[in-house]
């Protein structure tokens, strides 16, 4: 069974996520994140979580969960804040799932809560791929889901090559538990 049959019968089956962390494309983008400083990871994930942010703060202006949970998670990461109140915040985020009806938008909830929980372990990163790829595949054309998922994955390898490269100069603060 092609990958194209895959995700149709994930679609068929209601499944709100379209990929697993078995998923040979998501195995690979896993192990590129496996072998990365850990601070790269965080300034990767937090990047993309910015990005989902601002699209979904456009469709609910006054939604502040999302960015709240960014922020937190932020403040968290340069040890301004304690991991209870920035998991309350994430937690938060997911709830919101829970007022909305959209595959597209709930995908992109879970997507940044996947993101900042990336600062309490590297594991949560490649969650955030798992539900960003599901939101674009709900939004798009299934027909065109190879050119999707390919471009897709190639900005996030072109994404975590940049923080490998430049995640020493960036100016954050780190939290003493955040080590490379």
């Amino acid at each position: 069974m092609n990958y194209k049959e895959i995700l149709k019968k994930r679609i068929k089956t209601h499944r709100k996520i379209l990929f697993s962390k078995e998923d040979e494309i998501i195995l690979s983008l896993n192990e590129i994140i496996c072998n990365m400083p850990r601070k790269a990871v965080i300034l990767w994930a937090l990047g993309l979580a910015e990005e989902t942010v601002i699209l979904l703060e456009r469709k609910y202006p006054l939604e502040k969960r999302p960015r709240m949970a960014l922020m937190s998670t932020k403040m968290w990461a340069s040890g301004e804040i304690k991991m209870p109140v920035a998991k309350k915040a994430i937690l938060d985020c997911h709830a919101f799932t829970k007022e909305i009806s959209s595959p597209v938008d709930i995908a992109r909830v879970h997507a940044i809560g996947q993101a900042c929980s990336t600062v309490h372990t590297n594991g949560h990163a490649i969650g955030f791929p798992i539900y960003d790829l599901s939101a674009l595949i709900f939004e798009n054309d299934l027909d065109n889901y190879d050119e999707i998922i390919t471009s897709r994955i190639q900005y996030y390898t072109e994404k975590l090559l940049y923080w490998k490269e430049h995640y020493k100069t960036h100016s954050s603060q780190w939290a003493s538990f955040i080590i490379d």
